[in-house]
């Protein structure tokens, strides 16, 4: 008599190799981290408890293809910096569909009527416009664009001016990847937070902030009372939207990392992560 398959034997070894894998993949990320810990500016602060079992088993069971890494942080924190480096380590290879980015930036509803009426950007302060609060972004069409995206799907993302506060639907075409990044004041918005699998809130020092926010103001045409009255609300909507949500972080990051470090770091951790696929 021919013995038939044994289904319960196959599990219990199938279990087994994916425990075994899980645990190579954790143990691998958690050597990085203990030797980011020994240095002067560590890039990794926080990490939640079981953040790295959680993810790494996803990975193995395959039960995210695509995995959507959400960065936020205070304006001026550097969360542009660390996702501009960490694509510098996902490109290394210059292989198709390793990974694409959204910017939350890109999603700024027009405002260029509101400016031309009131005049100028500080009487347009005045009225108590807020270019910092979720309602300023178009976050349901960004949803959708994230959320097409991670089914495999490419979308065209909107194009915004900061100096005239027009929005074109004519931006850049974003295709499908293994890895998304995407980064903004609200990505971790009440609204957007379900989609995201790794929530990172990037931290940075208050004085250091606003040398980097006033900087970038005058780059976007915001100076003098503009920019004054800006940033007294920058602080007024950090503590209502952004500073909460480092608490619902998987991981919190330091906004002072050399850009060189970050990229060096991102790349061993996406390593483990490429041999896990």
């Amino acid at each position: 008599m021919t013995q038939g398959f044994d289904l319960t034997s196959y599990d219990f070894y199938s279990n087994r190799y994916e425990d075994d894998l899980v645990t190579s993949i954790v143990d691998s990320l958690n050597k990085i981290i203990e030797q980011d810990k020994k240095e002067k500016q560590p890039l990794f602060l926080h990490l939640k408890d079981g953040f790295l079992e959680n993810i790494a088993r996803k990975v193995v069971q395959k039960k995210i293809k695509t995995i959507l890494i959400g960065i936020t942080g205070e304006s001026a924190s550097g969360k542009s910096t660390f996702v501009d480096w960490t694509v510098r380590a996902c490109v290394k290879d210059k292989i198709e569909g390793i990974y694409s980015v959204i910017r939350c930036d890109d999603y700024y509803k027009d405002t260029s009527r509101e400016l031309k009426e009131a005049g100028s950007y500080e009487a347009l302060f005045r009225t108590g416009f807020s270019f910092d609060t979720p309602d300023a972004i178009n976050l349901d069409l960004m949803k959708q664009h994230l959320v097409a995206l991670k089914k495999g799907e490419s979308v065209v993302s909107p194009r915004y001016d900061f100096v005239t506060c027009e929005s074109f639907p004519d931006g850049e075409i974003k295709k499908p990847a293994r890895i998304l990044l995407t980064e903004g004041l609200f990505v971790l918005h009440e609204t957007m937070r379900d989609i995201v699998d790794v929530k990172v809130y990037v931290s940075t020092p208050l004085d250091v902030l606003k040398t980097r926010w006033y900087k970038r103001a005058a780059s976007r045409g915001k100076t003098g009372e503009a920019a004054d009255s800006q940033y007294k609300d920058v602080n007024r909507t950090a503590q209502l939207y952004i500073r909460p949500t480092q608490e619902i972080s998987d991981v919190v990051i330091n906004g002072l990392v050399e850009v060189g470090y970050i990229q060096n770091i991102t790349d061993r951790i996406f390593s483990v992560i490429e041999n896990a696929y």
